[in-house]
């Protein structure tokens, strides 16, 4: 069996970590210097780290080819199975004109970009990331704001920024989930950690994503909105995470969040609405809906997402996991699995790394995309040869985001697999008094490297823990930081900006600039984490969890 050596270069940590960040490296050379497209940045990438685990670390050929599979394998099913059913979808009501009633519907209800966002980016996203995750709700929420004007690429820019609040608890709370099941730590007590360190970035979110899309005096028109948006999903963020569970969080948040912000737009309006819909052509764009289109026909426009909504939360819902899940094939991974051994310190004692491609064909939330998409036919009376054109023409818009999820998904795996990711890791836990700030950062590269909160809390979550307890911090807190800091690496990992691109159809040069706007809010809240971490450390340690 191939051991992990964490320290190949002389048993120097920093020589050796400076050599596994190679990949990384390439990676933001190639987006944020030489704006190269993201499927090469991402093929390079792998490249580089296939030749980093063979000349560094000796990693048997077979093993590398075995890894950049499995990581490849992964992006395609579950994350690709997501995007290929949520565009799918999209490209539905698009191509068979029911968009359009869509779109009146929302600009009947507000014609303000600003309330849009965070009508759709935010609350309706922050819900299909509670509900499903992996991917959906970028895909969903940017491909919607694209089809009510948005440029493609604010459209992605803007659903990875609000992306963040809510991916902790994603997915009915995989990530924390399967943090208390690496880790051994009680699950409630991580909820709560997670929830007192996201919350107060919660209540920030939605106004940031005004000041960004157009400045502090854009903010100041909107702020009733984004302020009873950011307390309304940050308060019960909090409370639900503390007091009920992880699982409900965001469901509970998203939803009050999404009712309060509909009853607010009956009753308010911005100052300078008229910039959006002067009287004369609200009066025009009220007979225009009333005289195309009738309440019957809007609800039958929404109907695919509707259907997305009730088979995403049958999906998730308790008493049909087991009998969906009873018929997933657990795939013990050819060349790899249990075939090398991970050592201490990044596990507590020498043991065999598993590798199982879980084809969960039934129990992936794609596959409740997938039925959603074909009750969606049937209700919008599609013949079967539109529909499969619309889907040939789908899978043709996305061939190149799909090479970019395998190619960076098999990075990824393989950086884990060699013990890459390892080194990485035991250079920030080395950070001595200052670890609780990179204890958050630590999640912030792993979500970047995997694309995954819950892939990085499967890969730190016991290092944080084991280094913790040696430096005499609170692990639960560690942990807690792992996952919430993870959250604001989902912005920038190439397999979410794959997702982005794909689902707004942008133009491909685009997807390097879609990176370099990213990074740098990725970095701004990730360092936010790392301080509000900091403070529950060393200034208020009565509030950890």
């Amino acid at each position: 069996m191939w051991q992990h050596n964490y320290t190949p270069i002389h048993g120097s940590l920093i020589a050796s970590s400076l050599v596994a960040a190679l990949p990384i490296f390439v990676l933001l050379y190639l987006l944020g210097v030489r704006r190269t497209q993201a499927w090469i940045a991402a093929l390079s990438g792998l490249g580089t780290t296939a030749l980093v685990s063979f000349f560094l670390y000796g990693m048997p050929v077979t093993r590398i080819v075995a890894a950049a599979a499995f990581g490849a394998a992964y992006g395609l099913f579950p994350i690709g199975w997501i995007v290929i059913w949520a565009v799918f979808l999209y490209r539905l009501t698009l191509d068979t004109g029911k968009f359009e009633a869509i779109k009146h519907s929302l600009r009947s209800l507000t014609r303000d970009p600003r309330l849009q966002t965070l009508l759709i980016a935010f609350a309706f996203g922050a819900f299909l990331e509670g509900a499903a995750g992996f991917g959906t709700p970028v895909a969903v929420a940017a491909a919607m704001l694209a089809g009510l004007g948005f440029s493609p690429f604010h459209a992605a820019a803007i659903c990875l920024l609000a992306n963040t609040a809510p991916v902790a608890f994603g997915s009915i709370a995989i990530p924390i989930v399967t943090l208390a099941g690496i880790t051994g730590l009680p699950l409630m007590r991580l909820s709560a950690g997670v929830g007192r360190i996201c919350a107060p970035v919660s209540l920030i979110v939605p106004g940031y994503l005004v000041v960004v899309m157009g400045g502090w005096g854009a903010l100041a028109r909107v702020f009733p909105a984004a302020l009873l948006c950011g307390v309304t999903f940050a308060g019960l963020q909090f409370v639900i995470s503390n007091f009920v569970g992880p699982q409900l969080t965001d469901l509970i948040a998203s939803l009050c969040a999404l009712g309060v912000l509909v009853v607010l737009f009956m009753v308010w309006k911005p100052k300078d609405h008229h910039k959006y819909e002067d009287k004369s052509e609200a009066k025009a764009a009220a007979a225009d809906i009333g005289a195309q289109h009738s309440i019957g026909q809007i609800f039958l426009a929404w109907s695919p997402y509707l259907l997305l909504v009730v088979c995403v939360l049958l999906w998730g819902w308790q008493p049909m996991t087991k009998p969906l899940n009873s018929v997933s094939v657990p795939i013990p991974w050819p060349g790899l699995h249990n075939l090398i051994a991970r050592v201490p310190p990044v596990t507590a004692k020498v043991s065999p790394y598993a590798a199982i491609f879980n084809l969960n064909w039934l129990s992936a939330s794609g596959t409740s995309c997938m039925i959603a998409c074909i009750l969606s036919c049937f209700a919008l009376r599609v013949p079967p040869l539109q529909a499969l054109k619309i889907f040939l023409s789908t899978m043709r818009q996305l061939t190149f985001s799909l090479i970019t999820l395998a190619c960076v998904l098999g990075l990824a795996y393989l950086m884990n697999y060699s013990g890459a990711t390892g080194t990485l890791g035991l250079a920030f836990a080395a950070t001595g008094a200052s670890f609780p700030f990179f204890s958050a950062i630590l999640g912030w590269l792993g979500v970047f490297l995997t694309g995954s909160d819950t892939s990085a809390n499967a890969l730190f979550g016991n290092l944080q823990v084991v280094t913790a307890t040696k430096l005499g911090f609170n692990p639960v807190l560690m942990a807690s930081a792992n996952s919430a800091g993870g959250v604001m690496g989902k912005m920038i990992s190439l397999s979410s900006i794959a997702v982005a691109a794909a689902a707004t159809n942008m133009a491909p040069g685009d997807e390097a600039k879609l990176f370099r706007f990213t990074l740098k809010h990725s970095a701004l809240l990730a360092i936010v984490i790392g301080l509000i971490t900091v403070f529950y450390t060393y200034v208020a340690p009565g509030l950890q969890p």
